[in-house]
């Protein structure tokens, strides 16, 4: 999953919200400076991606996607799982995709003095591009698909994400629609046990 969905799992709980948000980029050793409230997030980032990999609809995606994006079929799956949510937005949230960014985007320039540096001066720019927004068209898919090249060992491998969303684009929605209220489920579950 990327930005869009797991913001979306956070369910408007503002501290899940951000730590969901920041879960990639704080590591174990430094999860105890953060508060509790982000802990948590970052503990459910971690629980829907662990979550994520190992559902058998996701792997049905990644076996479609491997052969033109190889080991990166993964990374272009959460950018395109996104668009997927994205396009399928309404099916599940009754808030429209435009005031959903916009209220996250408030939430998260609150929090930014709680974030990973290198996320912190990252996340005015994401506003300013919309990124949550842009996944729902094929330029933004490519545009976040070619920032990724350049932090890759074989960028090549994260090239053609669109063309890969047009030509797989029904077994790619199906298996989504399968799979994400699995995860909602899942996450529902998560926070049950947990009480918060």
């Amino acid at each position: 999953m990327n930005f869009l969905a797991h913001l979306f799992l956070a369910h408007d709980d503002e501290g899940l919200m951000v730590g969901n948000y920041i879960g990639d980029f704080v590591p174990n050793r430094e999860l105890d400076r953060y508060p509790e409230a982000l802990r948590r997030g970052v503990w459910l980032h971690r629980r829907i991606d662990s979550f994520t990999d190992n559902h058998p609809r996701v792997r049905d995606c990644l076996q479609l996607l491997r052969p033109a994006h190889s080991k990166y079929a993964g990374v272009v799956f959460d950018v395109l799982s996104d668009a997927l949510l994205s396009h399928n937005w309404s099916a599940f949230h009754t808030e429209p995709l435009r005031e959903f960014t916009r209220r996250v985007y408030a939430i998260l320039e609150t929090h930014l003095p709680q974030m990973p540096e290198a996320l912190a001066r990252r996340t005015p720019l994401m506003i300013a591009d919309d990124w949550l927004m842009q996944y729902a068209q094929e330029e933004g898919i490519a545009f976040t698909l070619s920032r990724l090249q350049y932090r890759a060992s074989k960028p090549e491998f994260l090239a053609g994400g669109v063309e890969s969303l047009r030509r797989h684009y029904s077994e790619l929605d199906a298996a989504f629609m399968d799979f994400f209220p699995d995860l909602m489920a899942r996450v529902a579950t998560l926070r049950s046990e947990a009480k918060w």
